[in-house]
């Protein structure tokens, strides 16, 4: 079992970049930071581009893992993020995990005119993953989707980056998304109370889906998020559930102690 932070991107940059730093000196496996545009009316916050925040993480750490988690990539250009994810990695030393998902809330797309549409997103997010692992092969692409078209593009260097897929239960379609790539990044989210535990149920439901779209599982990453550090029980129940990630995240005014103290186990 690897453990990680997820960080809200809710503060100043430098505060993220310590927070990252520190994470690494306690022993953490992996710093992910979220990527939101603002943090919405009844919570004005400052919010910081977690993707710049990366870059200054990648030149002060050496060993953990880092990316943005989740990135929505259906509110970016693919093109922009598959040139960003090869610079950020090759800065980073071959670190980098690229974590997608549709994007929450809604209002970061309707806000700006965007289709917050959840079908539409989800469709935009499938052709645009298409285009961004077809640039980091590094030969000439094209593409033609109903959203994006690539016309005889080349992108260098060549890139082979992880993918994790974010989905949350008990919803199908991201996992056999995530069954294409090369990892999972699993949570229960609710209207009232935020993120909730994911159960050990439905974490063997959902690595299961995966196995049998897939065939097999060597390769592949099954991250939970979890809201507060879990107990030793719980840890054995996701490992024996096919967990091979636990990302602890919290809001900020409680995670520097949380890092300073290290992974649980």
């Amino acid at each position: 079992m690897q453990w990680a932070v997820s960080v809200p991107n809710f503060a100043e940059p430098a505060d993220l970049v310590d927070l990252g730093v520190a994470a690494e000196a306690a022993g953490w496996d992996g710093v992910f930071y979220w990527d939101h545009l603002y943090a919405g009316p009844a919570a004005p916050l400052p919010v910081a581009d977690p993707w710049i925040v990366l870059g200054a993480l990648a030149a002060r750490t050496s060993r953990i893992r880092l990316g943005p988690m989740v990135t929505p990539l259906p509110r970016r250009r693919p093109q922009k993020v598959a040139r960003e994810a090869v610079t950020l990695d090759r800065l980073a030393g071959g670190r980098l995990v690229l974590g997608v998902g549709l994007g929450n809330p809604m209002e970061e797309f309707s806000a700006f005119g965007d289709d917050a549409a959840r079908p539409v997103l989800g469709d935009r997010l499938d052709e645009a993953l298409d285009v961004v692992t077809g640039l980091w092969r590094g030969t000439p692409f094209d593409y033609e989707g109903r959203h994006y078209t690539v016309r005889a593009a080349q992108f260098l260097p060549a890139a082979a980056i992880p993918v994790w897929v974010a989905g949350t239960t008990p919803h199908r379609r991201p996992l056999r998304r995530a069954a294409r790539f090369d990892g999972l990044v699993l949570a229960t989210v609710t209207p009232e109370r935020g993120i909730d535990p994911v159960t050990p149920d439905l974490l063997s439901a959902a690595v299961e889906e995966v196995r049998r779209r897939r065939g097999r599982l060597a390769g592949f990453d099954v991250a939970v998020l979890c809201p507060a550090v879990p107990t030793s029980e719980e840890v054995a129940a996701y490992a024996g559930s096919g967990a091979t990630w636990l990302m602890v995240t919290g809001w900020l005014d409680g995670l520097p102690g949380l890092i300073a103290g290290g992974p649980p186990v």
